[in-house]
């Protein structure tokens, strides 16, 4: 039983027949459309951003396997944000705010793909993207925030 193992990034919702799933595929003999078909339906909820995505064929009988990870959190953030990349200066220059009820969401998504113990370390690391893309929360740094989670004066929840 051969598995051939393909991984793509796709944009939500509108994966195609085209580089690099089809001609990937294409020697396997599992039906493209119906595999592009079951993509789109899984990545529906991430229009607009890049998602990765795995396809397992196992050759003999032609089924297929698809994992949809979750987009990589500077994605989510500037899509929850509003804007199209963050700063070029982090330090100086803030690209967006946001609240923290938006980054406990976006850590809601990430936490299968974060390996933190606790769900406030999750946060914490999400606060550390938004850091480094420039985005401040609740017009605090994310750092502020972060430190505020550590020690307990800010409570979150899963």
């Amino acid at each position: 039983m051969a598995k051939i193992t393909v991984e793509a990034l796709v944009d939500g919702g509108k994966a195609s027949a085209g580089p690099p799933i089809g001609p990937a595929l294409g020697p396997t003999g599992v039906n493209i459309g119906a595999v592009i078909k079951e993509i789109n339906e899984k990545t529906t909820g991430f229009k607009g951003i890049k998602v990765p995505v795995t396809i397992i064929v196992e050759t003999d009988d032609r089924t297929y396997e698809i994992k949809v990870r979750t987009p990589m959190t500077s994605a989510l953030l500037f899509k929850e944000a509003g804007i199209e990349k963050g700063s070029g200066e982090p330090n100086t220059n803030k690209a967006a705010d946001m609240t923290l009820d938006q980054i406990v969401s976006i850590a809601k998504m990430k936490r299968e793909d974060i390996t933190a113990i606790e769900f406030k370390d999750t946060v914490r690391t999400v606060l550390g993207t938004a850091q480094s893309c420039g985005i401040t929360v609740d017009g605090e740094d994310p750092k502020e925030v972060s430190d505020k989670i550590k020690s307990g004066e800010i409570k979150v929840k899963e």
